[in-house]
């Protein structure tokens, strides 16, 4: 196009030209690591090769292989082309030579470790970039090429260096990559803003256990993470086993036969050999389990933010969890605490009930033991509650903010989500996109491990356990101070024995 302005901008791996989209300078589908194809599937990403010329990043790179139909249908859009080769990111910049450089915020896409892409329409940066940050969505391995463990990939490593988690060795890569380019785009790469929802939020909390991964971001947003467990390495070599016996490999199989398998093999295995929503625990990625990592107060020195969203219940079918199922567990397992949950609920079907309890002791908790945590290290944590539905869908979502409602919140890219074809948002929809928005923004430029609150629409101080303040998000942002108190501290010490993968 005559008009379409270009940006040439040189990073340590090669020349690049983006263009200018509205406010922001974009750049897309840049490499961060070598592909992980071939000999490279299953292994830590490896240092991409110096490009000559100029490379354009005015397309995004391929997502990682996936169900493309499935995450069209119930993961936030169309992640395009589909392919091992997915270890690219993307760069939104107000910027890109500023007075001083400027905060950086650094999206993990959700998905269940299963689904999504960094390029999808919710995630766009131009709206959090216009508020003066450089924004970075990223790309990684999802399923079993993102999590794998067997007993033939495992022998070629020494003791104690195994891997497992790829998907969060990718991440980890991609933080090193914007350690080394993001002032070239604007960015400080001493203000890095880690945020993530629900598998991506569980990534934020398993980077900071990582040995690998301190010191390459400074703050983190944790949006809708859930309690599932980590898995165990054993389980998951057993789960490799079977896989691979499952593709016509036996438990002798080869590494170089594992690696020879077509990519789309494993996207059409059956439940019972999927791969879970959650990372492994016990490889050099991530040695214990993240909450354990958290209750004991052994998490990286950096602030957070946590929260989740008030109907989270909505996505439980995909884990596998059935609401009604939790209560009916209950009753028949241990009578009190069935009745003291009906007293704590005071909720009087089963249903309703089951899908409140399950709710929190899946998601809302996470937030209550996380900000617990940070109080235990002296870091600061503020947590915060979602509760806003648009306006003219309130009959589409009867029981509150659903799981995900809040990311074009967060982006404030509110027309790339719609319910319904027709359906038009309002005035005070867009308020409080902008208000969640600059949140969000507020917090990738104040917080600090020395702050007690952040400053915006109102004063926003940081958790403590005697005053445990939320900031409940709805159409007007307002503190509610002991949010389900009671029943957070309950599950606190129940939800390891009720919230299960199987």
């Amino acid at each position: 196009m005559k008009n379409e302005q270009r940006l040439r901008i040189v990073t340590a791996e090669g020349e690049l030209s983006g263009q200018r989209e509205a406010a922001a300078w974009v750049f897309k589908g840049i490499p961060y690591a070598a592909p992980p194809t071939g000999a490279l599937r299953w292994r830590p990403p490896q240092a991409i090769t110096p490009w000559h010329g100029v490379r354009d990043a005015t397309q995004w790179g391929n997502a990682s292989m996936q169900s493309r139909e499935t995450c069209i249908a119930a993961g936030g859009g169309d992640p395009g082309a589909c392919s091992e080769d997915c270890l690219y990111l993307n760069v939104w910049t107000p910027d890109h030579a500023p007075h001083r450089p400027l905060p950086v915020m650094v999206w993990l896409h959700g998905g269940g470790f299963t689904l999504g892409a960094g390029s999808l329409a919710p995630y766009s940066g131009h709206a959090l970039a216009a508020q003066g940050v450089v924004v970075v969505t990223l790309n990684y391995r999802l399923g079993h090429m993102g999590f794998f463990a067997h007993p033939a990939l495992d022998a070629h490593y020494a003791d104690g260096k195994v891997v497992n988690n790829f998907a969060l060795l990718d991440q980890i890569a991609a933080l090193q990559w914007v350690q080394r380019n993001i002032l070239a785009f604007g960015g400080d790469r001493h203000n890095i803003t880690l945020f993530g929802e629900s598998s991506g939020a569980r990534s934020v909390l398993s980077l900071c256990c990582s040995p690998l991964a301190e010191g390459l971001f400074h703050k983190g947003i944790v949006q809708s993470a859930y309690s599932l467990p980590d898995t165990p390495r054993d389980d998951a070599r057993h789960a490799g086993e079977q896989v691979a016996a499952h593709l016509g490999l036996s438990d002798n199989a080869s590494a170089e036969a594992l690696r020879a398998l077509p990519s789309d093999a494993f996207l059409s295995l059956p439940r019972q050999v999927d791969s879970g929503p959650v990372p492994i625990s016990g490889d050099a990625v991530l040695p214990a389990p993240m909450l354990d990592c958290f209750m004991a107060g052994k998490q990286h020195r950096v602030p957070l933010m946590v929260g989740s969203n008030s109907d989270e219940a909505s996505v439980l079918s995909y884990f596998g969890v059935d609401a009604a199922a939790v209560v009916q567990q209950m009753r028949s397992k241990n009578r009190f605490s069935y009745q003291l949950i009906k007293w704590i609920y005071d909720i009087h079907d089963d249903a309703l009930l089951g899908r409140n309890v399950a709710r929190d002791m899946a998601f809302t908790v996470v937030p209550f033991i996380i900000a617990q945590a940070q109080h235990n290290i002296g870091m600061p944590a503020w947590r915060y509650w979602f509760d806003y539905v648009s306006e003219q869908a309130r009959d589409l979502f009867p029981y509150g903010a659903s799981h995900g409602n809040e990311i074009p919140y967060v982006f404030n890219t509110l027309d790339s989500m719609k319910p319904l074809p027709d359906f038009i948002y309002t005035a005070q929809d867009r308020q409080v996109a902008q208000g969640v928005s600059a949140w969000w923004v507020a917090f990738a430029q104040q917080a600090s491990e020395f702050s007690y609150q952040l400053h915006g629409e109102i004063a926003w101080p940081i958790w403590r356990p005697h005053a445990d303040l939320t900031l409940a998000m709805g159409a007007r942002p307002q503190l509610r101070a002991r949010l389900m108190r009671r029943r957070l501290r309950l599950f606190r010490l129940m939800m390891r024995h009720h919230v299960k993968l199987s």
